[in-house]
């Protein structure tokens, strides 16, 4: 009995955790997976040198997986911003910094070259994690509720966060492997879509982000989510993955092509 109970706490922990990251799993893989796919193999080549043995896909969770050792607390504040109208105002980020800062300035030490290669390493999949954050809404805060992890819901009956949801939720409740996902969306990569997300700035990324709240927090009295809540907005999620899969591969075809 005390084996089961055990069992089950750690259970319960490990979808605390795994709620609190960005995408969830399945989503920085999928994102990753999509971008593998964007790039010259020249270029997949160098970035998978430099971030061996894990693959780009891969890769993308590692921010999130360091989160436990304290000597990257530096960098806590990293994955998030927040932005009223869908500007970027330096007053209202934390002053650790945050993912619009933080993308921006590690782009341009990867562009700069003269790093160890550890330094490389982890500043590439901090850069990668980051970029496929920031297409995740709620990433790109009001300042108010903590991205959603405040706002308490029920989605089929459990209880849990809109953050959550987001991240990990809707996507999970599609019963499919993150390489199924990501077959299925890539069917929808073409050329003019990618023309129409390459073009686009930052800022303008932070303004998609900002477009979306109307729809994200569209919640029930009771906040108890389930059929019509999904099909209202896990089209928004494939939306978001795939843009971020688009701009993931630009930039890294603009540090390392």
């Amino acid at each position: 009995m005390k084996k089961f109970k055990f069992l089950a706490s750690a259970f319960m922990l490990t979808m605390i955790v795994t709620q609190s990251f960005a995408w969830g799993q399945l989503g920085h893989y999928l994102i990753g997976l999509m971008a593998e796919r964007q790039m010259k193999k020249s270029t997949l080549r160098k970035v998978e040198r430099v971030i061996k043995p894990m693959s780009l896909a891969r890769s993308g969770t590692w921010m999130d997986e360091i989160r436990s050792d304290r000597a990257y607390d530096y960098a806590t504040t990293w994955h998030y911003l927040t932005s009223k109208e869908g500007e970027y105002d330096p007053a209202h980020q934390e002053e650790e910094g945050d993912a619009y800062e933080a993308i921006l300035r590690l782009k341009e030490e990867l562009k700069a070259g003269g790093l160890s290669p550890v330094e490389e390493a982890e500043k590439l999949k901090m850069l990668i994690h980051m970029v496929e954050d920031i297409h995740q809404p709620l990433h790109v805060g009001t300042g108010e509720d903590r991205g959603g992890n405040d706002v308490k819901i029920e989605f089929f009956g459990n209880p849990t966060n809109l953050h959550a949801l987001w991240d990990s939720g809707m996507i999970g409740r599609q019963g499919m492997s993150y390489s199924e996902i990501a077959d299925e969306l890539y069917r929808r990569v073409t050329p003019e879509l990618q023309k129409e997300y390459r073009g686009a700035s930052m800022n303008d990324w932070l303004k998609e982000a900002v477009s979306l709240r109307p729809i994200v927090y569209d919640l029930p009295e009771n906040r108890r989510l389930s059929y019509e809540y999904m099909y209202n907005n896990y089209k928004v999620a494939e939306e978001r993955m795939i843009a971020a899969s688009v701009r993931l591969a630009q930039i890294l075809e603009e540090i390392y092509g």
